[in-house]
């Protein structure tokens, strides 16, 4: 298996692939020639005879999200951008993906570039940016070579570069390889990389990439999967794509699952396709022989986890169409933003992760816990010292020299970040510390009987 060709597994039966389609199909590999023989490069042809209004106007109808792990609407996050305001406009890729349990761009970029060119092409047509840089972060080199060679087939074909298929549509697109920073997965820490500055996040109000981006110009910053999308909504139409999805979240989302499953993958599923017991059950082959589920974290390590067997009062429409309170099990919440937002957690990037009970919380929080220690920018001071002193606190648990308190001081540390930092990395690194002691404090409470015996 290389780079350049590689064939995923057969489509499981719930699955639609839009973005994984070609990638699915044997032989298939990274050349524009392949591409084009499996009708790329068509939804461009398709947007460059279009106004650019009716583009964003067909985004917004199809109800695109970010599938980044923030899902802000696509569509109105171009609308930000006045098209003939006479400033020059970029268009960013966020390619960085560092969320842990997230590994989804990776391989649209190693193995599909040109449907993210043509994504991006398309995107930049509609927002009126001459200028796109893609941004990889250095962990994926081989990605970035493969996606600059793309580039520089597309432009020799006529699909980058000044007069794009005669258009009179201009777009350069460069790619640029960051330090492989977690911090650099926020926009505006992306945009300070960018410009050559310390990752550092921009506070909003004023800095929002659409008003004061990339050198301080109107600037939007997608996904890649996102911006994969795009194509797939000219391809489709924008009625078709929504009512793949639910209301205001409509196509598909590639969800990762690792862990303690038989079939870790991907899954590209129509958004609320499956439940987090579909998913973890059918789809992906159930537990390991003589195991049982212990938790989920269901979008990525920062999404509060989810512990088996827990039940959630939620709202849903009954018979006679009025809204009544049912209550349902952790493994019956339907797999959208939603539905995982009403019990408490988020679909964030699509990382699932399961554990089984071979899983010890401790040690699991405790290995979240060093990661956003070690990947803190330290602008902030509650992120700074409150995620360097979460991590010191479990690590000091589990090597045996912890307290009784040791919980109430790490709750206490987690909130006194969340919603005091500039950025989301506050939440990021505070939610899991949260949730793993809400959860499971029995763990913890455990721990530190251990160690006071």
């Amino acid at each position: 298996m290389t780079d350049s060709t590689f064939s995923m597994p057969a489509p499981h039966p719930k699955e639609r692939r839009l973005i994984f389609e070609n990638i699915s199909k044997p032989g298939y590999d990274t050349s524009l020639e392949t591409y084009l023989r499996h009708g790329g490069y068509e939804s461009l042809k398709k947007a460059l005879g279009m106004k650019p209004g009716e583009i964003v106007d067909a985004v917004k109808a199809a109800n695109l999200r970010g599938r980044g792990g923030a899902g802000f609407p696509c569509g109105m996050k171009w609308s930000f951008i006045k098209y003939d305001d006479g400033k020059p406009h970029y268009l960013v890729v966020n390619g960085d993906e560092s969320e842990p349990g997230t590994f989804k761009d990776r391989y649209i970029l190693h193995h599909d570039p040109h449907q993210l060119i043509e994504g991006v092409v398309i995107s930049a047509f509609a927002t009126n940016c001459h200028l796109s840089y893609i941004y990889i972060r250095c962990e994926f080199p081989h990605a970035a070579k493969i996606v600059w060679k793309a580039i520089q087939e597309a432009r020799a074909a006529g699909f980058v570069g000044k007069n794009i298929l005669g258009s009179g549509f201009d777009l350069d697109i460069y790619v640029h390889q960051g330090a492989a920073a977690y911090i650099c997965g926020e926009e505006t820490g992306l945009l300070e990389s960018l410009e050559g500055k310390r990752a550092y996040p921009r506070i909003k109000p004023p800095y929002f990439p659409a008003v004061l981006g990339l050198y301080m110009q109107p600037t939007i910053v997608n996904n890649v999967e996102t911006l994969c999308h795009v194509k797939h909504i000219l391809r489709l139409g924008s009625e078709e794509y929504a009512k793949m999805g639910t209301p205001g979240d409509g196509g598909t989302r590639t969800l990762c699952v690792s862990g303690d499953v038989a079939r870790p993958g991907f899954y590209e599923l129509p958004v609320g396709a499956v439940t987090l017991g579909e998913l973890i059950f059918d789809l992906c082959g159930g537990l390991r022989p003589g195991r049982k589920l212990k938790a989920v974290i269901p979008g990525g390590s920062s999404a509060k986890v989810l512990r088996a067997g827990e039940k959630f009062k939620i709202k849903a429409k009954g018979p006679d169409g009025a809204m009544t309170e049912k209550e349902i099990d952790m493994l019956d919440v339907v797999m959208d933003a939603a539905s995982l937002a009403a019990v408490g957690t988020m679909v964030g990037s699509g990382g699932v992760i399961v554990m089984d009970d071979t899983r010890n919380m401790v040690q699991v929080l405790n290995n979240l816990n060093q990661f956003y220690a070690h990947e803190s920018c330290g602008q902030c001071t509650p992120c700074r010292e409150g995620s360097l002193w979460m991590s010191k606190i479990t690590t000091r648990i589990l090597d045996g020299g912890g307290v009784e308190k040791d919980p109430a001081t790490l709750k206490n540390v987690a909130d006194n970040i969340a919603g005091r930092t500039i950025c989301a990395f506050g939440e990021a690194c505070s939610w899991p510390t949260q949730s793993f002691l809400t959860k499971f404090p029995e763990e913890f409470s455990a721990a530190s009987a251990k160690l006071l015996n």
